[in-house]
């Protein structure tokens, strides 16, 4: 296990290393790339100037190989000019100079003496890289790790081979590692310099230090987990020491020795087991290793170091605070403070770019963020600790928070992490209206597990926090309104979901879900408070009263407080009601502010009554719908929000006169429909409308809706033009149509269901479901011929001629048979001859008004069914009907057909003459 854990630390000291140099070769191949692109156009680059310069001998470990790889470029081909303005840099090079590797010299002369190809470049600076990183950075990071393990298997084999005791053994390693570190200071403080471009990645004090603080590291938990030679106590104090201490020596070698030396410090407490744990122990020492590696990131703006060790701290606390009930909350409680007051006062302590536009927030602060977060939720959450009366603990982390990203505002991940964690809090203590639940102790449980508690403290609890994310939320948003709209639309957002989802849960689980006008003055008053926080943040908004996101979250979260109003203090039918007729609210104000938000607030309101008439089509529920035809709920509950997203669409056309006043538009002119169509619904199934089978009676009634909507949408179109009137317009005759062919001629034909046509002989339900449709579509067809596309009114004089010939031929069906017109029951040769006579009519009949109307679609409908005429005359009639019939029927075919060509003969005269 403890050769495992030192491969697996091995290999991640080798992956960060290998990477962080990766990323250096990247940036030295892209400058080289650049700088002779510059020399092969012509140009001398600025930076060639610093070739004749030394790298200076105090500049830093990270910034020496990028530095290196700028200043110490040669480019293979020099233009006469560059050559001219500097002849030193060819002829000699200073001795303070970091020049290409030993094989530069010979490759310079080659160049100078024979011209190289441009492509050939690439070629040879990868060569020369690859050969650089082999030579020196790699070969230095293997040697620095195979002396580590080279120390720690010569432990091993002293072991296996029995050469010394265990105490010399130790003695040994640690003089070993003791050595390393000297020697690695020595040559750091000797002015070690690499002479090699690019090997000052490869810093050789750093490696040899990293070595010895491993070897280190091994030694004394071989003193204590192996020999037990030292104690606990001293094993963990000399652990957190030499981890400490590696950290402390990473300011002058490194990031990556840092790491090496937070890993041994964060694994320091599993290494050091302990009969009796000591919590203050544990989160003291972390306490220690976090403020001082905070020290160091800060100095050094090590972002990934200071996230790895908050990543650490918070996974020992949950760690921790999975022991319960034996945790003890002084201590998470104590660590959590740390944790944030070492974000706050230490990584981001005046930091200069806080208020700066280039960064939102600080990435490093996700960490702590999430951990802190996640123990306040743990506190509140599990059982055992709310049981405890930890919830308030856990609010209070909360708050601070709050607290710490208010003062840091780069801090802008904790609001998140504390938001989300207080809405899952309180989501939490809604009971499931599917599940039984069981409140014995005051605990929602489901299944036995529980969920979350649901007491007094936890309803003051809800109110402080709400309170909380209120205040802070609308004054940072007030803040960074004027510059920073990200920033300043996330605190209003969370001072405003939080509150909501509180009330919300709140009401859930101690109000009255019928009618409850405590919760609703809690609605009411948080109406006020966001609509006067988002007046009072748009002030502050540059252009002033501008309405960006920030406000439109204030008064989005006004609008939905004011629909959970609604709900909390009316029943259904006069909650559906008042719903859509606030949709005009917003719209009104749009005189006085052009905010985006008040046009798409009305839209919401749209989708709120259409959510609750799909979840209650009868609006006040079936048993309380009255059967009174037309004057009943649905009147109201479909009529005035019809009404009010008309003079929504009305108003806002006025004003703002965007895309949420089409969308009111449609929404006025659908539940002008949906109003129409309940009623007839209710009409015709005796007030109930939930129940029985649709009948084509009805149907009939839906079809004549839909067109005269898309009559009276084309009317509007012409007054006031919309995009959305003109499409709907056109929708609602597609819609008809398709009701026609499915319903009216397929689904619901009498001749196919024998449904009863009535005793009436011509207001009958033939009357009502074809003749009435076939004029009303042929009226819109010859109404939009001119105002809509040509497709559009032939389609409905297509389908009008149908719907008259479908209605002609049942009529003769309905003479001949009678109430009951059912296809199976047969066909006699009178009926059958009269079917022709009647096509050849209808055939004529839709000549004569094609040729008046100038409509060519009804001429090619007359054409075919004189088609479909003859078919039946020569294939049906010769077979099925005898003597005089045939006769007739053959005769009369005849003449139709001499006369339609002496009619046609006709016009085509009169046109040769008028042309």
């Amino acid at each position: 296990m403890f050769e495992s854990l030192i491969g697996l630390v091995a290999i991640i000291a080798l992956f960060v290393i290998i990477s962080r140099q990766q990323s250096r070769i990247g940036l030295v191949e892209r400058e080289l790339g650049a700088l002779r692109s510059l020399v092969l156009s012509g140009a001398l680059p600025p930076a060639a100037k610093s070739s004749e310069q030394a790298a200076p001998v105090g500049t830093p470990a990270d910034v020496a190989p990028a530095e290196a790889a700028a200043a110490d470029i040669v480019p293979p081909v020099v233009s006469e000019a560059a050559t001219a303005q500097a002849p030193a840099t060819e002829t000699e090079a200073p001795t303070d100079e970091v020049v290409s590797g030993p094989w530069a010299a010979a490759e310079a002369a080659l160049k100078a003496a024979e011209p190289v190809a441009p492509t050939a470049a690439p070629k040879a600076a990868r060569q020369t890289d690859v050969e650089t990183a082999l030579g020196t950075r790699w070969a230095v990071w293997v040697g620095g790790i195979a002396l580590a393990l080279g120390g720690l298997f010569l432990i091993r084999y002293t072991i296996e081979a029995g050469i010394f005791g265990p105490g010399v053994r130790l003695t040994m390693a640690a003089v070993l590692g003791l050595i390393l570190i000297a020697g690695g200071e020595f040559i750091r403080r000797t002015g070690f310099k690499v002479p090699v471009q690019g090997a000052a990645g490869a810093y050789i004090p750093a490696i040899l230090t990293a070595a010895g603080a491993f070897i280190l590291f091994g030694t004394v938990y071989a003193a204590h987990g192996i020999y037990g030679f030292i104690g606990p106590a001293l094993a963990f104090t000399l652990l957190g020491a030499i981890g400490v201490a590696t950290i402390a020596a990473a300011l002058v070698h490194g990031q990556a020795l840092a790491g090496i030396g937070l890993v041994g410090a964060m694994v320091t407490p599993v290494l050091v087991a302990s009969q009796a744990p000591n919590p203050w122990a544990l989160f003291g020492y972390l306490a220690i290793v976090l403020a001082a590696t905070g020290v160091i990131a800060r100095m050094r703006d090590w972002k990934l170091l200071m996230a790895a060790a908050f990543f650490g701290t918070g996974v020992w606390t949950i760690l921790y605070m999975t022991d319960a009930p034996g945790a003890n909350l002084s201590a998470i409680l104590f660590i959590d403070a740390v944790t944030l007051a070492v974000l706050a006062l230490v990584w981001l302590a005046r930091r200069g770019d806080e208020t700066g536009p280039a960064r939102a927030f600080d990435w490093p602060s996700i960490v702590p963020g999430l951990f802190v977060a996640f123990s306040a939720l743990g506190l509140s959450v599990d059982p055992v600790f709310a049981a405890a009366g930890y919830a308030l603990p856990g609010a209070v982390i909360l708050a601070a928070m709050v607290a710490v990203a208010l003062y840091r505002p780069l801090a802008l991940p904790l609001l998140y992490a504390a938001g989300l964690v207080t809405v899952l809090i309180y989501l939490g203590i809604i009971p499931p209206t599917s599940i039984v639940s069981d409140f014995s102790g005051g605990a929602l449980s489901v299944d036995g597990l529980p969920v979350a508690t649901s007491n007094a403290l936890t309803l003051r609890i809800g109110i402080a926090l709400g309170l909380v994310f209120i205040g802070a939320g609308f004054w940072a948003a007030r803040r960074f309104a004027g510059g920073m709209e990200i920033r300043a639309a996330s605190w209003a957002a969370w001072g405003v979901v939080v509150p909501l989802v509180i009330l919300l849960a709140l009401w859930f689980t101690f109000g009255n879900l019928d009618r409850d006008f405590v919760y609703a003055a809690a609605a009411v008053l948080l109406i006020v408070v966001f609509a006067a926080g988002g007046e009072w943040i748009a002030r502050a908004e540059e252009p002033p009263l501008n309405g960006g996101i920030a406000v439109s979250f204030a008064v989005g979260g006004a609008a939905i407080a004011g629909l959970l109003l609604l709900h909390m203090a009316f029943d259904s039918g006069w909650t559906t009601i008042l719903l859509g007729a606030a949709a005009i609210v917003p719209a009104l104000a749009t005189r006085w502010r052009s905010y985006p938000v008040l046009g798409w607030i009305s839209v919401g309101a749209v989708i709120a009554v259409l959510g609750r008439a799909a979840f209650d089509p009868t609006i006040v529920g079936a048993e309380f719908l009255s059967t009174t035809p037309v004057f009943n709920w649905l009147l109201p509950g479909y009529g005035v929000p019809a009404l009010a997203f008309g003079f929504a669409a009305w108003q806002l056309a006025r004003t703002t006169n965007g895309r949420p006043r089409l969308a009111m538009e449609a929404a006025a002119a659908l539940f002008a429909l949906l109003t129409l169509a309940m009623l007839v619904r209710h009409a015709m199934h005796g007030g109930v409308i939930d129940t029985g089978a649709m009948t084509l009676a009805e149907q009939a009634i839906y079809t004549l809706i839909a067109i005269g909507a898309g009559a009276i949408l084309v009317a509007i179109d012409m007054r006031s033009p919309s995009s959305v009137l003109r499409y709907g317009s056109m929708a609602a005759g597609v819609v008809s149509v398709a009701f026609i062919i499915i319903r009216h001629f397929v689904v619901l034909n009498p001749l196919f269901t024998d449904e009863s046509t009535g005793r009436i002989p011509v207001f009958n339900l033939l009357f009502l479901a074809y003749l009435l449709p076939a004029i009303a579509a042929g009226g819109l067809a010859l109404y939009a011929r001119d105002k809509r596309p040509k497709w559009y009114a032939q389609m409905l004089a297509l389908v009008a001629a149908v719907l008259a010939f479908a209605y002609a031929t049942l009529s003769v069906r309905r003479l001949f048979k009678g109430e009951f017109i059912g296809l199976w029951s047969g066909l006699g040769q009178l009926e059958t001859y009269t079917y022709s006579a009647l096509w050849l009519v209808i055939g004529v009949a839709l000549l004569t008004a094609g040729v008046w109307l100038k409509s060519q679609v009804l001429r090619i409908a007359s054409a075919a069914l004189i088609a479909i005429a003859v078919l039946k005359v020569f294939i049906f009639d010769m077979s099925e009907l005898e003597g005089v019939l045939r006769a007739l029927s053959f005769i009369g075919l005849g003449a139709v057909l001499i006369g339609i060509g002496l009619f046609y003969q006709r016009l085509l005269t009169r046109a040769a003459r008028e042309g």
